[in-house]
């Protein structure tokens, strides 16, 4: 039995337990069967205080430069302590639900007596009469519940559930003292329109804080508590109305109880209820930035690193209560966003998608798609929107994605240079290629496809020699079929593989002798990633959007995950090559006005294409395809945005989409130079008819421009020359 220790919390039993035998002198009390000795001694041998678990809370979402882009809750709840909240509102809930307190021990003994007489003679409970602490147990045992039977028996209108109530409500006082148990309920309580505690209360009604909540606001806080239903102020002007009439009630209750002047209460009650709702959005589909938000949520749930198992990680996101900062740039973030909007409408069915990644850090900086995020986010002009993460793999939200096409063969070029190959080197090749012998996967299963034909796409040539640069420039798939052959294809695998390699969809790569040409599909992040390796000189990390974890445990980092994937040298001389793709191969004319390297993707029967490009600030990848389905709606006589496309190529869509977001994010950002290669080892290649190949190239194109342009370019012979040099310097630099 539990000992007496003072009248403030178990002392009081004595008193109750006399106050009701001399009230109920009966030997039953009606219909409820309780003598007053049964009574006496249900409040004498009491349970321990209830199990109290974390209040679900508000999850928020932080950019780099710490402003709140998204949040996701359970319950609409932000804790503070009492010492946060506005003195005019602890007296205001004070006043209405529990005048004294203050004086009793958890049980009102006046207010609890007169309660329990009416219900007994009732049959039932007709009658209020809870205390503060009273009220806080049944907060606590429907927060605690775990089914939907345990809320109800919790809120159930019984003698039983009230006599349970009672004898938890001594307990606690035991347990805390009288403001810690004002400072929990003041937190857990329901005050309508989705607002759980005090905090969100004053944010939702007023746009206001609870530290700041002045007396007729919190006047109309603690009357919505009875009532929270019935005065939701979001539920139109009757509500309202109530919740008006609870306000001037509590003025007069604490006019009538000496904590304001009757003047002060005539004054509030005069005042408009000022309700001013603001906007409480959760969600990753009413975020700034939904895609990003999504990734992030995704993360928080598959992650290892935030939970042993997901049960664990679930019940976490569940409770809520984080501040997550993360790794989003809102400049990158909107470059990316406007240079997509620029050239691909929301209602096409051919969607781009963008990723930008920070080499050397693996920190994600951008995620942004064409397709505005939900079932119906924008209206029907502006088309149905998407439920699917896209510039994300299926881990994080994402779909299928779309075949990576010939930014893969850079995973080749890297393997080939990392074999001793020289700029320069290269091979005669045929027009056309069947992929009959010389292909094992890394099983050392032969994958050969000698029913299978490959050509070069359109604009590559029929054949002829090429080195690794023309044929990296020019994108020419049977150049890149033979190296792969000559290098091995599990090597190239390997390669790709060290550098965050995965499919969108989760599932093993497709180790096929046309993996170079990009037959798996890929999620732009991925991609992303990859390719900020090589601007980091072979350091690959991966994807990271969460820096750091806030919560009540404490304040977590964390770290990069990177690795040296490639050798430093070899990753300067795969720059060396793809910066050359913008001054003489596919994106030639195209420039961001700084140092910059990449590799455009255009894939067999244009079912979508690719750009992916970085300089050692930035890495990005661009994809374009139809939503509907890659295969059944290739990218050939299409409309998209304000342009007809006879087919989309590499450079052509992804590739201005690339240079725009590029552009704008690394504005005003010093320019920062890629580390020369070391000619020593890379250099002096030579491939067999190269030289004379490209002469006759140029002598084409020289016959090919009009009489007079032809004039000027013989006189022109000095110019060249000097533009040579001054390019071949600033190659070096």
């Amino acid at each position: 039995m539990t000992v007496l220790k003072s009248v403030g919390a178990l002392g009081m039993v004595g008193a109750v337990g006399g106050l009701l035998a001399g009230a109920l002198a009966v030997p039953t009390v009606g219909g409820a069967g309780l003598t007053a000795k049964l009574l006496a001694s249900t409040f004498t041998d009491l349970p321990p205080a209830p199990r109290e678990e974390p209040l679900s809370q508000v999850t928020r979402l932080l950019d780099k430069e710490g402003k709140v882009f998204a949040q996701f809750y359970t319950a609409n709840r932000t804790q503070v302590p009492l010492a946060r909240v506005a003195p005019a509102m602890r007296e205001a809930i004070v006043a209405i639900e529990d005048a004294r307190f203050y004086e009793h021990g958890g049980l009102d003994v006046k207010g609890t007596l007169r309660a329990l007489i009416t219900n007994s003679q009732a049959g039932g409970i007709r009658q209020g009469g809870s205390s503060l602490t009273q009220q806080l147990v049944k907060n606590i045992l429907v927060e605690n519940a775990q089914s939907a039977d345990e809320r109800d028996r919790a809120r159930a209108q019984s003698l039983g559930r009230k006599i349970t109530e009672l004898r938890y409500a001594l307990a606690l006082e035991e347990k805390y003292r009288k403001d810690e148990i004002l400072e929990r309920y003041l937190n857990i309580a329901y005050f309508g329109a989705g607002a759980h505690g005090v905090e969100a209360a004053a944010q939702r009604f007023f746009a206001t804080t609870a530290a700041r909540l002045t007396l007729t606001q919190a006047a109309t806080l603690a009357g919505a508590v009875r009532a929270p239903y019935t005065t939701d102020p979001s539920l139109g002007r009757k509500h309202q109305a109530k919740l008006k009439d609870r306000r001037d009630l509590v003025l007069d209750r604490m006019a009538g109880l000496g904590m304001i002047t009757a003047a002060q209460a005539a004054a509030g009650k005069r005042a408009e209820l000022g309700i001013e709702l603001a906007p409480q959005p959760g969600g990753c589909a009413q975020s700034e930035y939904p895609y990003y938000c999504m990734y992030v949520q995704r993360e928080l749930l598959t992650n290892p690193a935030f939970g042993n198992t997901p049960a664990e990680r679930q019940g976490r996101m569940a409770r809520g209560g984080l501040t997550i900062r993360t790794a989003l740039s809102p400049k990158a973030q909107r470059a990316a966003e406007r240079a997509i909007r620029s050239r691909v409408d929301a209602e096409d069915t051919e969607v781009a998608a963008e990723a930008m990644v920070e080499p050397g850090t693996g920190k994600i900086r951008a995620m942004a798609a064409s397709k505005r995020f939900g079932t119906n986010p924008g209206g029907r002009d502006n088309g149905p929107g998407t439920t699917f993460n896209l510039p994300a793999d299926m881990a994080h939200g994402g779909g299928m994605g779309f075949q990576a096409g010939s930014t893969f063969k850079v995973f080749t070029l890297a393997t080939a240079l990392e074999q001793g190959w020289r700029f320069g080197q290269g091979f005669q090749t045929p027009g056309a290629l069947v992929p009959a012998h010389g292909y094992r996967d890394c099983r050392g299963n032969a994958v050969n496809a000698p029913g299978a034909r490959v050509y070069n796409a359109s604009g590559e040539g029929r054949g002829g020699p090429h080195s690794l640069e023309t044929g990296t420039w020019k994108s020419v798939n049977i150049f890149y079929m033979m190296l792969e052959q000559k290098v091995g294809l599990c090597n190239v695998v390997k390669t790709a593989r060290a550098l965050g390699v995965t499919r969108a969809d989760g599932t093993a790569l497709r180790e096929v002798p046309t993996f170079t040409l990009g037959v798996n599909e890929m999620d732009p992040v991925t991609v992303a990633a990859a390719f900020a390796a090589f601007g980091a000189r072979g350091l690959y990390c991966k994807p990271q959007a969460i820096l750091e974890i806030s919560g009540d445990g404490g304040r977590t980092a964390v770290p990069p995950s990177c690795e040296q994937a490639l050798e430093k040298r070899v990753a300067d001389a795969v720059t060396y090559v793809l910066r050359g793709v913008f001054g003489q191969g596919t994106m030639k004319g195209q420039s961001i006005g700084r140092p910059a390297a990449g590799k455009t993707g255009t894939n067999n029967g244009y079912t979508s294409a690719w750009f992916a490009g970085y300089t050692p600030d930035l890495a990005a990848a661009v994809s374009v395809g139809d939503i509907r389905g890659s295969y059944r709606y290739p990218l050939t006589g299409v409309r998209i945005g304000d342009a007809y496309y006879g087919s989309v190529q590499g450079a052509s869509l992804p590739g201005p989409i690339w240079v725009s977001s590029m552009e704008a994010a690394l504005r005003n950002r010093p320019a920062t130079g890629f580390v020369y290669p070391d000619m020593s080892r890379f250099g002096g290649g030579y491939t067999p008819g190269l030289k004379e190949m490209l002469a006759a190239e140029r002598k084409a194109a020289r016959e090919r421009l009009p009489r007079g342009e032809r004039k000027r370019w013989k006189r022109g012979g000095q110019h060249r020359k000097n533009h040579k040099i001054r390019w071949k310097r600033h190659r070096q630099r």
